[in-house]
């Protein structure tokens, strides 16, 4: 039977895509793992892949189309038992127009189109286990028992996501409803009602929002609308920062690493997360996640909004491999090339404005995580050294933090151990 392929959810806050390139045409053949398709989500662009193996037969969302709802039927391909189906689907549309161009297709459509709908997939369901050869092949490997699993592919059949986790049987009754959802675009409307209240004589454009746009609006409304934030700010001398720096880039020149500021605070973060484990937390409703690891999320802004990839392990790694890691992450994330582990999760994050001179801003948390720290512009200020007032290199950091899972004196516990590691810095490469 047909194997109708959807349009995926590749991450978990996607909604909608833009179908940025087909691999295939109409005709060729596709197996288990081939790369059908570039879908563009809300983060990066991402290869799509076959789950099932057959002839693609029809293509039924053209390249470059913005805003397809995720469950939307974008191609068809035939499976293994569809050799005789699709030339004889062929066939009968062409026979139908002939006998009359008017009268005739009013009652020959609907005679047609129960027939082979209903009646052929009822046939094959109740007579054997229908399944994709990926999914048969794996069964068997493992020893599943394909009769005791429910499939969420087209008119039930078993795919590979369905031996993979059971409660994804569950979709394969919505999987039908899914063209219901067809109303979705009725939604569409609104966008362009929504211009009308802007009306102005003033000359202006009006720049459509990006997939990108679009959830960073959702995701920070809902942040600070549900998360109730609260803000601690430091005052932390750089100038031994700066100094370790120095002399770690002129070691490392060799090898061809430069350390940046920022390298230097991602490791503080993770190293004071650990010092203070009571901020390195998520509010789950009824639970407290603690998280026995740092992965900072860094920002990085990329053409039509920001993306935050992770360090993962940054209590543990060496500054030059954050470095590394880092020009890494950034590098693939402003090409859109970041694989959804990348920039989903991470246990706090690190925003870095200091390069605009911005002294001090309080950032938005990134639910689920706890705290993000956002990082001013380090400046010559009066500071207090050795009992004495001088002249110091000074940055303003201020931490925002979810009151739900973090208090005040923990998050104070924190800040503390932040600008502890940044003032006297050796402790970053102990």
């Amino acid at each position: 039977m047909p194997i109708q392929i959807k349009m995926p959810a590749l991450s978990p806050t996607m909604e909608e895509g833009t179908l940025a390139k087909w691999l295939v045409k109409v005709g060729d053949k596709v197996s288990s793992g081939d790369i059908m398709a570039e879908i563009e989500t809300d983060k990066a662009t991402m290869e799509f892949e076959a789950v099932d193996e057959g002839v693609v037969v029809a293509i039924d969302v053209a390249e470059g189309t913005e805003g397809v709802k995720v469950g939307t039927v974008i191609a068809t391909i035939a499976g293994e038992d569809d050799d005789e189906a699709v030339p004889a689907a062929a066939a009968a549309p062409a026979a139908a127009p002939a006998p009359a161009p008017v009268a005739a297709p009013v009652a020959a459509a609907p005679a047609a189109v129960p027939a082979p709908v209903v009646a052929a997939p009822a046939a094959p369901a109740g007579d054997r286990i229908v399944a994709s050869p990926l999914a048969k092949r794996i069964a068997g490997e493992k020893g599943i028992d394909l009769s005791t699993v429910a499939g969420s592919g087209p008119h039930g059949r078993i795919i590979k996501a369905d031996l993979d986790a059971a409660p994804a049987a569950a979709v394969a009754a919505p999987a039908v409803a899914a063209p219901v959802a067809a109303p979705a675009p009725a939604a569409a409307p609104a966008p362009a009602a929504a211009p009308a209240p802007f009306s102005t004589d003033i000359p202006h454009e009006a720049v459509k929002l990006s997939s990108m746009r679009k959830t960073i609006a959702r995701r920070l409304t809902e942040a600070k609308a549900t998360v109730p934030h609260y803000y601690l700010t430091v005052d932390i001398s750089l100038d031994k920062l700066l100094k370790l720096r120095a002399e770690l880039n002129s070691a490392l020149a060799g090898e061809g690493v430069k350390l940046s500021v920022n390298d230097l605070l991602i490791k503080a973060l993770g190293k004071a997360l650990m010092l203070a484990p009571d901020a390195n937390v998520s509010f789950a409703g009824d639970n407290l996640i603690r998280y026995s690891r740092a992965d900072i999320a860094v920002a990085v802004s990329i053409p039509g909004g920001l993306i935050t990839p992770i360090v993962t392990g940054a209590d543990v790694k060496s500054i030059s491999t954050i470095q590394k890691d880092m020009a890494d992450l950034a590098a693939r994330a402003k090409a859109g090339k970041l694989a959804p582990h990348e920039y989903q999760g991470g246990t706090a994050s690190l925003s870095n404005l200091g390069m605009f001179g911005i002294k001090q801003f309080e950032a938005v948390i990134n639910p689920p995580q706890g705290m993000i720290m956002a990082i001013g512009a380090g400046e010559k200020r009066p500071y207090v050294i050795d009992d004495a007032l001088g002249i110091a290199t000074v940055m303003s950091a201020t931490g925002s933090f979810d009151h739900r899972a973090i208090d005040g004196a923990e998050g104070a516990q924190l800040m503390q151990a932040f600008k502890t590691l940044i003032e006297a810095p050796l402790a970053l490469v102990a």
